[in-house]
């Protein structure tokens, strides 16, 4: 899978942009905030409807523009798509695929898949267990795109079940009547059905990972491991791969049973996906407290490579964005990553010094100043 040509109008600091690509390498060499990252983010974007810099779609619209478009045409193999979305802050998006408009965005995941290495990646060993959650649900998409639309589904009923929570909450506090609970056992239910879902993939996903990660973690920092991956589950113990959705289920709803009187006291859900963590091992101890910089940064990387092997192996091959990575990197690390990632169908390289990226990665080249694209 490789992307053949991007397509930018009002997406953060472009006007108006249109980038051939082609398969291989391709590296974007610019100063810091001239534009090179809003390039590649715009890809990953397409492929997550998500950025990893900023958590809304507001920022991504140019300053004094109502919307943003991204388009982009791909080719997986004999297949070529061309896809757009518009990005409406405060609105529905909206999404076209081959020009029809009788689609959601969630139907564009799948489309393009790519794995992305960034400096935020290393929130991923050092940040709250939000950026881990993040993590293990945008490799569940891309590896299977329907749970885009579970994954609403979660937030909307976890949402509503909230709402409800947080009244019968204030009626306690104000000695008003107390709330119908026949109203927050459907909730129940149905928070536990998709919760059910969500855990078995990503406790499916971690069981593949793992093996894959240490690995990585060797093929980056050799001798350095091994690394353990372990799911943390807000329902207790016995939260394991190889779980049925059923026991799942019932393992939910006995957990939101028990937590029901406290969870009414604070006004909030307590049990779920939305509270689980993801707990990365180096050597026996956990990595977030441990782990040097440098071996945090190899836990990151070993991270984004296995998930790019996972991903190649189940179906077409991810395009591979390095978005201003080997500046954060020793030159041991720098040039081990650079070989790794060489065979890829598709690398996109952001640089702010042409010296940094290894001559193993030496592509087709473009200069970026001031919202201008040039092809050197």
């Amino acid at each position: 899978m490789h992307v053949t040509h991007l397509s930018l109008a009002d997406f953060r600091s472009y006007a108006r942009v249109e980038v051939p690509l082609g398969p291989g390498v391709t590296v974007f060499v610019g100063a810091n905030g001239q534009g090179k990252t809003n390039l590649v983010e715009a890809v990953g974007y397409l492929a997550t409807l998500g950025s990893h810099r900023v958590s809304s779609d507001a920022p991504l619209v140019r300053m004094g523009a109502e919307r943003a478009v991204v388009r982009a045409a791909v080719t997986n193999g004999e297949r070529s798509q061309l896809i757009e979305l518009e990005l409406n802050p405060g609105r529905a998006n909206r999404a076209r695929i081959n020009r029809s408009s009788q689609v959601r965005p969630r139907d564009v995941l799948g489309v393009v898949r790519s794995v992305l290495f960034a400096p935020e990646d290393l929130a991923l060993v050092k940040g709250d267990p939000g950026e881990r959650r993040r993590f293990l649900d945008e490799l569940v998409t891309a590896r299977s795109p329907r749970m885009g639309g579970v994954r609403s589904d979660y937030d909307r009923v976890l949402k509503q079940r909230n709402t409800l929570l947080k009244s019968a909450a204030m009626a306690r506090r104000h000695g008003g009547r107390s709330m119908d609970m026949s109203t927050l056992d459907v909730w129940d239910q149905h928070l536990a059905s998709v919760a059910a879902e969500v855990l078995a993939q990503r406790l499916d996903l971690i069981a593949v990972l793992q093996p894959l990660t240490d690995k990585a973690y060797g093929d980056v920092a050799p001798g350095g491991g091994p690394v353990t991956l372990e799911y943390r589950s807000s329902l207790g113990e016995g939260v394991l791969p190889g779980r049925s959705r059923e026991e799942l289920y019932a393992q939910t709803t006995a957990a939101l049973a028990a937590a029901r009187k406290q969870e009414i006291e604070r006004g909030v859900t307590l049990v779920g996906p939305h509270r689980d963590d993801l707990l990365l091992g180096l050597r026996g101890m956990p990595a977030k407290g441990y782990a040097s910089h440098g071996e945090s940064w190899s836990y990151a990387l070993a991270l984004r490579l296995a998930s790019y092997e996972l991903l190649r192996a189940e179906g077409s091959e991810p395009v591979l964005v390095l978005d201003d990575v080997f500046a954060e990197l020793d030159a041991r690390r720098r040039e081990r990553l650079a070989e790794l990632v060489a065979p890829a169908e598709q690398v996109l390289v952001t640089a702010a010094v042409d010296d940094d990226v290894p001559e193993v990665l030496k592509g087709a080249r473009y200069a970026v100043a001031a919202g201008e694209v040039e092809r050197l």
